[in-house]
């Protein structure tokens, strides 16, 4: 099995940052892409931005120039780092990784998201 546990989120107010962290674990052979998702009440969840092995990003229109996606392979751990942020940003951010196990097998898993509340 694999589990991806997110830790970071909070409550910050406008303009300030927050730093979230996702770490994949268990019978993982690779981690191929890796990013950070959202959903707020009553919207459907959305794409925040995605990063490669390699380190390529795409990043949603409203949230470049904000936020910055990293991973360090090493760890098997991705981050996102918010800058800037705004009260739109209010949402669970979920932790999303495309990994292939030791198996050889190709699967996609979902972290149970954290909390990211920014104040007015």
């Amino acid at each position: 099995q694999v589990q991806l546990v997110e830790s970071g989120g909070g409550l910050v107010q406008a303009g300030g940052s927050l730093r979230l962290s996702c770490v994949a674990s268990g019978r993982v052979l690779r981690i191929d892409g890796m990013g950070w998702y959202r959903q707020a009440p009553g919207k459907q969840r959305e794409l925040v931005a995605t990063i490669t092995y390699g380190g390529t990003t795409v990043y949603a229109d409203s949230v470049k120039g904000r936020f910055t996606i990293s991973r360090d392979n090493a760890k098997n751990t991705v981050y996102l780092q918010m800058n800037s942020l705004k009260p739109e940003d209010t949402a669970v951010y979920y932790c999303h990784a495309d990994l292939t196990v030791i198996t050889g097998t190709r699967v996609d898993y979902w972290g149970q998201g954290t909390q990211v509340t920014v104040s007015s």
